[in-house]
């Protein structure tokens, strides 16, 4: 399970004195919700979304990028930088063709997206959009994004 990845992580970042980002919270998500819906076309995030947000509020780690909640929206100070998933979302949605896709993450090779026609969450490969994988759910994707990075 993908919890259990983000405990293991936790501790390789620990080892260099670097930490994990805060859970969002409830209000934050909730706000954050709402805009997602007003800013991406009514798109309702997949509850799994939600809870990986209420335990670490986006996760940059051995190239693996997966979107937090937009910094502007965050009632809490941050330190680092978030990939806010609206603010990447409009960057990707710039190029036409991937208005199709709700992205979730990426790495250095791969995009981590919900195809909006077709249902089903996938990853591509980045520079040439081919599917690599494709996944029933969320936690499934964001499983193996983890495992990924972790190798």
């Amino acid at each position: 399970m993908w919890k259990d990845l983000i405990v293991s992580i936790k501790y390789e970042l620990r080892a260099y004195g670097l930490f994990l980002r805060k859970p969002a919270t409830i209000k934050e998500v909730k706000a954050f919700q709402e805009q997602v819906v007003i800013q991406l076309n009514g798109f309702d995030l997949p509850s799994d979304y939600i809870k990986f947000l209420m335990t670490v509020n986006g996760l940059e780690f051995n190239g693996l990028v997966i979107y937090g909640i937009d910094k502007k929206m965050l009632q809490t100070e941050v330190d680092d930088e978030i990939s806010g998933f609206i603010e990447t979302n409009k960057i990707w949605h710039e190029n036409e063709w991937q208005n199709r896709y709700i992205f979730f993450g990426d790495s250095d090779i791969a995009l981590y997206c919900y195809d909006l026609n077709q249902k089903i969450f996938l990853e591509l490969d980045k520079p040439s959009s081919i599917i690599m994988n494709v996944f029933p759910s969320f936690n499934l994707m964001l499983e193996d994004a983890l495992k990924g990075s972790l190798e």
